[in-house]
């Protein structure tokens, strides 16, 4: 299987339901399960349902291999496993969260995206600025020279985050609670 026209079948799905800030990273040397990981945002549940039934579609359509689906009944961070690539499809909020393109963003693929004039490295998200800085200004702003304040130290990674229960399951617990209570009395 070329790996090219893998990336290019999910990356094509992508954009035929519009996602936002796609990226692509070779992962060869850091994985040996998969060769490319694509993360891309979505901006509600329901146009991630639909950025990963369009990259599932078109991949199937060319011929090429699903492992899986993950994540569509929630629809906050799908993962699409086609075998030699993963694709990410995540809203902007769990997008910022877990950062996976400092995970995974050793090496940005070159690709030409629909609408771009030629070839480009896929680049990931700017670094956010750290507390009390000011985020630079997009090019063309009217910032003086030397205003801009360089970003300080890396921090450390943020903790995995607990899993958050669902409502049936906190009305459950709530449930249970209450039977317990009604019979200490």
């Amino acid at each position: 299987m070329d790996i090219r026209k893998l990336q290019r079948a999910i990356v094509d799905g992508l954009e035929d339901v519009k996602a936002h800030d796609i990226v692509v990273f070779n992962t060869e040397h850091l994985s040996p399960l998969f060769e490319r990981v694509i993360v891309a945002s979505g901006n509600s549940n329901r146009q991630t349902k639909a950025l990963a039934s369009s990259v599932r579609e078109t991949v199937k359509a060319r011929g090429l291999p699903i492992l899986s689906v993950e994540g569509a009944d929630n629809g906050e961070w799908i993962i699409v496993d086609c075998g030699a690539a993963v694709a990410h499809i995540m809203q902007p909020a769990i997008r910022d969260y877990y950062r996976l393109e400092e995970i995974w963003g050793g090496k940005a693929v070159k690709m030409k995206l629909d609408g771009e004039a030629g070839p480009h490295a896929v680049r990931p998200l700017q670094p956010r600025p750290a507390a009390g800085q000011r985020a630079a200004p997009a090019r063309g702003g009217h910032a003086k020279a030397g205003s801009i304040k360089k970003p300080g130290p890396a921090k450390k990674p943020l903790p995995a985050k607990k899993p958050v229960a669902t409502k049936k399951a906190a009305a459950g617990a709530r449930k249970t609670a209450r039977k317990g209570a009604t019979r200490a009395r």
